[in-house]
């Protein structure tokens, strides 16, 4: 099967916004800049795409204009481990940018990201029906995912 690289469409912050991805996750890179030449549409010399990783998944950013944006449409799952990388990359995203409900947000450039712990679909789906409807009532309450509240909320009776 090929590879697949998300393609992020950025107006002109696509090398900013990679920079800023490749500090708030470990174990990032950036790969490789191009730029565009005489050919256009931009002034030779500006960015063009920048590959990066983040902890191994490869993106591309491009630098396409301001035709497109990003939307609540697609974004980006954080299965964080607990709940202080929560803490932190809901810090470190939603700095600049928009909190949103249910541990959505958007960062400083508009793109969407789900922060979250993986565990969060076991206590979403438990078979107790009773548990798992607190839980959900408890989620749709927050904004930054509080998984103490969220397992207290499913745990009562």
């Amino acid at each position: 099967m090929p590879k697949i690289t998300p393609n992020l469409w950025f107006d002109t912050q696509g090398k900013e916004a990679a920079e800023f991805y490749c500090s708030v996750f470990p174990n990032s890179k950036i790969n490789n800049v191009t730029y565009f030449n005489e050919a256009g549409p931009r002034p030779a010399g500006t960015v063009l795409t920048v590959e990066f990783e983040l902890d191994g998944q490869e993106y591309t950013a491009i630098n396409g204009g301001p035709e497109f944006t990003f939307t609540e449409a697609i974004s980006l799952m954080i299965n964080c481990a607990d709940q202080d990388e929560i803490d932190y990359y809901w810090a470190k995203l939603s700095e600049g940018g928009e909190e949103g409900p249910c541990g959505w947000l958007k960062d400083k450039y508009g793109l969407s990201w789900q922060v979250a712990t993986g565990d969060m679909v076991e206590l979403l789906n438990d078979p107790d029906q009773g548990r798992a409807v607190r839980a959900m009532k408890a989620m749709l309450g927050m904004k930054k995912i509080d998984v103490a509240a969220i397992r207290a909320a499913a745990d009562q009776a």
